[in-house]
């Protein structure tokens, strides 16, 4: 079954235009990671060169926030991560 990634209109066409993208992985890292391994564009839009989440992405399991874990957080089947993207103005 997988966790669903709910993708942010801005990442959409890196995922060929899709809002939901199901993925494996029991945390929130490894369901990231495979959303890289279907759409490998995507990676430098939500990770920094250390592999850590960019700065701007907010990851979110069934509404409620996955911080301070981040991609630790535990994923389990039927889960939905929503990838936010916080945005500021100057």
């Amino acid at each position: 079954m997988g966790a669903r990634i709910r993708i942010h209109p801005l990442l959409r066409d890196l995922v060929n235009g899709q809002e939901i993208v199901v993925v494996e992985g029991e945390n929130v890292g490894k369901c990231l990671a495979n959303l890289v391994k279907q759409y490998p564009e995507i990676h430098e839009n939500i990770f920094d060169p250390r592999g850590k989440l960019l700065k701007h992405i907010e990851i979110f399991i069934n509404g409620k926030t996955a911080s301070p874990e981040e991609l630790a957080a535990p994923v389990s089947d039927g889960d939905e991560l929503s990838m936010l993207m916080l945005l500021s103005g100057g």
